[in-house]
């Protein structure tokens, strides 16, 4: 439950920090922390040979998403971050979730859900906008 709770608020403090900062490029800021969330999961595995191969493609699959969605729209890279919290829910059904830090399917679940939810909200925000 922690690890839910931290996931949570630390979406919503990087969505409001974003969100005071006008320069910034939401796309790019977005995309990065969606395709360097894929590479943590290498970091904790690259011990077992198993586990560090599907993570490394992973990480591959996930950085070619967010390099589409940065060519694309918002939606794609929400839909990215929902794609990974699927990743973080069957991870330990498929492969020892013991490698991974203790309640960090949970973290990363809501972290991911959350920011997913912002961006395509933020997106369909931005299709109603200029379509009126």
């Amino acid at each position: 439950m922690t690890g839910a709770i931290i996931g949570i608020s630390l979406g919503l403090l990087i969505i409001l920090s974003t969100a005071f900062i006008k320069s910034l490029d939401k796309s790019a800021f977005y995309g990065l922390i969606l395709s360097g969330i894929a590479f943590l999961y290498v970091g904790f595995t690259w011990t077992d040979l198993t586990a560090g191969v599907t993570s490394g493609l992973q990480v591959i699959f996930f950085v070619l998403f967010t390099y589409y969605g940065l060519k694309t729209n918002l939606y794609v890279l929400g839909i990215g971050y929902f794609l990974h919290g699927l990743w973080d829910m069957a991870y330990p059904y498929f492969l020892s979730s013991s490698l991974l830090p203790p309640q960090y399917d949970a973290f990363c679940i809501s972290i991911d859900f959350v920011m997913g939810f912002y961006l395509v909200a933020v997106q369909y925000r931005l299709r109603d906008k200029h379509s009126g």
